[in-house]
């Protein structure tokens, strides 16, 4: 990207964030590439590694079902972020809320980062690997819980420690969708960030922003660039570096 470019987006953005008084964000698995969180479809993401059933496989209601030994083997291997830290991202979004900008975030991501960067207002759309239950008595655990087992994790109960996030073939939360969609609609600045948009229902939720501020921050370009009024493609961490907190 040309400096000057660069130098116009930077600019723009926070222009729009100076101004704005209802910022909300929705970010993807980009937002936590940076800290070292794998993501599904980039060429290092989960799907271009080889496991022998793919990742969508093996995370799926089914597969947890029918084969709950190799699915925790995979999850503890590739879906725990145990070593990972809140990024510029995180920690810029943070203070945006901090300072009364920034009302939400609503995330894809189930890592945990933004809450660990200081983001309260956080709406988990798929879940969050910091939460897990137990299917028959409903006790809950936290991620060391699964991190810790071996094989299949129970409970004292003897039911089957499940990690509070949504696999393929469930439904999102339907509360956490409606305060999403609600977020979204009173917005004066929608910054979406490191997501294909490509996975629904989630990337839908786009269509509930009626503002003339739309922010698409992603290293590539996604199905919904012609209807935003800025498309950034950089990195997450490094566009956030440049912001300041006003």
């Amino acid at each position: 990207m040309m400096a000057q470019q660069w130098d116009s987006q930077i600019g723009q953005l926070q222009q729009w964030l100076d101004e704005s008084r209802y910022v909300v964000f929705f970010g993807g698995a980009g937002v936590s590439t940076e800290s070292g969180v794998p993501d599904f479809r980039s060429v290092d993401g989960l799907y271009h590694q080889h496991y022998s059933e793919p990742p969508e496989t093996i995370l799926s209601h089914t597969y947890f079902q029918r084969r709950p030994e190799d699915f925790f083997r995979f999850y503890r291997d590739k879906m725990l972020p145990l070593e990972a830290q809140p990024n510029d991202a995180h920690k810029k979004l943070a203070e945006l809320e901090q300072a009364g900008k920034l009302k939400a975030v609503v995330t894809q991501n189930i890592d945990g980062l933004h809450q660990k960067a200081g983001s309260r207002e956080v709406l988990e759309l798929h879940g969050s690997v910091l939460r897990n239950y137990c299917e028959r008595c409903g006790k809950f655990y936290g991620m060391e819980a699964v991190a810790g087992s071996q094989g299949v994790p129970r409970c004292s109960c003897g039911g089957i420690i499940k990690p509070d996030v949504v696999l393929y073939e469930e439904a999102l939360d339907d509360t956490v969708m409606y305060r999403s969609i609600e977020h979204i609609r009173k917005a004066d600045m929608l910054i979406v960030g490191g997501t294909s948009l490509v996975v629904y229902p989630a990337a839908g939720l786009i269509n509930y922003y009626r503002g003339k501020r739309l922010v698409l921050i992603n290293l590539q370009p996604t199905p919904y660039d012609r209807y935003a009024n800025l498309t950034i493609n950089e990195k997450i961490g490094q566009v956030f570096r440049q912001i300041q907190v006003r």
